[in-house]
């Protein structure tokens, strides 16, 4: 095994230098390619717990080849770009939050299949994964507003300062069997303040993202937060949360433009092999 090659991809994982389910998950696996042993998948599930993706591919290895897992990603992608571009309006106005490479994607093929549409987003502190996608969709010459996480209810509803935006847009690091997503933390919170104002929330994603297990909520170091922080201040440092089936309008995947129930059931019947 290139140990070397082996150790800065499970530390570029870990530190979210990689970042998005996708780009994470086949970092993994060509970690694993380097000395596909049992262990080195177990190190390889620990990087990241919030990360069924992850699981998912490695899992699917020896059913399915490295070529096809790989092809799957873009082809997966194709069917999301076209999916969400069935739903964007004229001239819409669009919130999202952190960094989803699905999402940026489908933003971009939209752009250049003439779609008229802005973003709102946030800069998604601590790491700041937001100005990730800021860069990203302003080099595609799509019109992009950031803003701190406290001024996300002033960006998503109508106000003096900007305009109601039409829809949520969100990526997803796991799908749940009940249908509910976990995201970026503050996905929940801007979800139901979406929900409150009767604005479309959209969860852009890949199937093989569904987790029929329990997923784990990932705490990451407080020095993200404060570093070298007073010895007395605690501080807590969740990096994601659920968003309530209840609050979100469509999962719009590789399957279709679904509800949370129906996306379940139909990712299934397609991947029963999925984890």
């Amino acid at each position: 095994m290139d140990k070397k090659r082996f150790n800065k991809i499970c530390k570029d994982i870990a530190s979210i230098k990689i970042q998005g389910a996708r780009n994470i998950a086949k970092a993994a696996l060509l970690a694993y390619s380097l000395n596909p042993t049992k262990k080195v998948k177990k190190i390889l599930f620990s990087l990241r717990p919030t990360e069924p993706m992850l699981w998912n591919v490695l899992n699917l290895l020896g059913k399915k080849s490295k070529q096809e897992i790989l092809e799957h990603f873009d082809d997966s992608q194709e069917k999301i770009n076209k999916n969400v571009l069935k739903i964007i309006g004229r001239r819409w106005t669009i919130f999202t939050h952190c960094h989803s490479t699905n999402v940026i994607n489908a933003l971009i093929y939209a752009k250049k299949h003439g779609r008229n549409f802005s973003i709102f987003n946030t800069e998604t502190r601590p790491l700041f994964q937001g100005r990730k996608t800021a860069k990203a969709l302003a080099r595609a010459r799509i019109p992009v507003t950031t803003v701190v996480e406290a001024a996300a209810a002033i960006a998503i509803k109508e106000t003096p300062i900007m305009k109601k935006v039409n829809a949520v847009f969100l990526g997803a690091d796991a799908i749940l069997k009940n249908g509910d997503v976990i995201n970026k933390v503050g996905s929940g919170m801007f979800s139901e303040i979406a929900y409150d104002s009767k604005i479309p929330v959209y969860i852009i994603a890949d199937s093989w993202k569904f987790s029929k297990r329990p997923v784990k909520i990932e705490e990451r170091a407080h020095k993200e937060i404060w570093n070298h922080a007073p010895a007395h201040i605690k501080i807590k440092n969740p990096a994601f949360e659920k968003v309530n089936k209840k609050f979100i309008t469509a999962i719009i995947s590789e399957l279709g433009i679904l509800s949370p129930p129906a996306f379940v059931r139909r990712v299934i019947a397609k991947y029963p092999l999925l984890k």
